[in-house]
């Protein structure tokens, strides 16, 4: 076996592609899982697994170096509202920082609590620890969009020609930290995504078009840091969007994570929703025209 990969994880089904594929890798994997938001299911797909406190980044630190590990990916969500959700005292004290926490806090975090400040803090406080930060997607690459089609059914004329569009549309928002998301049909924009997030853009755009069939893009944002901020789409939101009345989905290849790959391709075709891959006026056309 390889040196051992530390993984910090917090909600969802990201962490678990991570360990598997790691494993899969040859590496051994050593998790810390945030308590209360990691899946239980993790246990069973890692060799070490401690329950940390999600404010106690001086007992992941312990973690991780006790066991050799200098590779580390930290991946899962962490809703801001759990936060501040009343509970149990023992789910309240997983809130409360230690020492080292306290101190990155006081040194650089209250100067700017933007999450990607807060994100990058922390890489250079493991970093600190000898513990590097890798890219989050390193063991899940077969789950990334490629180009061309991913289901069986193409988009249409209409579609491809939305998806044309709103590729490039979405880059040049995306890249001035608008969103990274936007729905449209027939050239014309639904809805485009911001602080709300995806989820509450595709109800507005099936709120807003009673049309069926529109198309919705997703790309990378050209300041994203792979380590932490990787654009996904996963079942949920394939549900929504089907309910929301989307037709096909344009994902920049190479960019975007799908969550569980074969089981969100099999549900977009049951669902009639076509999937592609995107990655620029030459892969547009060569996709449309069957050329990929």
């Amino acid at each position: 076996m390889s040196e051992p990969l530390g993984l910090i994880a917090g909600e969802g089904i990201f962490p678990l592609l991570v360990a598997r594929g790691a494993r899969a890798a040859g590496r051994s994997v050593v998790c810390c899982a945030l308590g209360g938001f990691a899946s239980d299911e993790l246990r069973s797909e890692v060799d070490v697994c401690a329950s940390v406190g999600l404010m106690r980044l001086g007992q992941w630190s312990r973690v991780l170096r006790r066991h050799g590990v200098r590779e580390t990916i930290m991946v899962g969500r962490v809703p801001k509202q759990a936060m501040y959700a009343g509970g149990a005292i023992g789910r309240w004290l997983q809130f409360v920082p230690d020492l080292r926490t306290i101190r990155l806090y006081v040194g650089k975090i209250r100067r700017d609590k933007r999450d990607h400040a807060v994100l990058h803090a922390v890489a250079d406080a493991l970093a600190e620890d000898g513990l590097m930060l890798i890219d989050s997607t390193r063991f899940v690459k077969e789950h990334i969009a490629s180009v061309g089609a991913m289901t069986r059914h193409p988009p249409t004329e209409r579609q491809w020609s939305d998806a044309r569009y709103g590729y490039h549309l979405c880059r040049l928002l995306s890249n001035e930290d608008v969103g990274q998301a936007l729905a449209l049909v027939d050239r014309d924009v639904i809805a485009v995504e911001a602080m709300e997030g995806t989820d509450a853009m595709i109800e507005r755009a099936g709120a807003l078009c009673r049309t069926r069939g529109w198309t919705f893009v997703k790309v990378g944002n050209a300041k994203n840091d792979p380590r932490f901020d990787v654009p996904v789409i996963g079942t949920q939101t394939l549900e929504k969007l089907a309910k929301a009345g989307c037709g096909a989905i344009a994902l920049e290849a190479g960019r975007v994570l799908i969550l569980d790959r074969p089981s969100v391709i099999s549900q977009a075709e049951r669902l009639g929703i076509s999937v592609v891959g995107i990655e620029g006026p030459t892969g547009l056309v060569a996709a449309a025209t069957g050329g990929v």
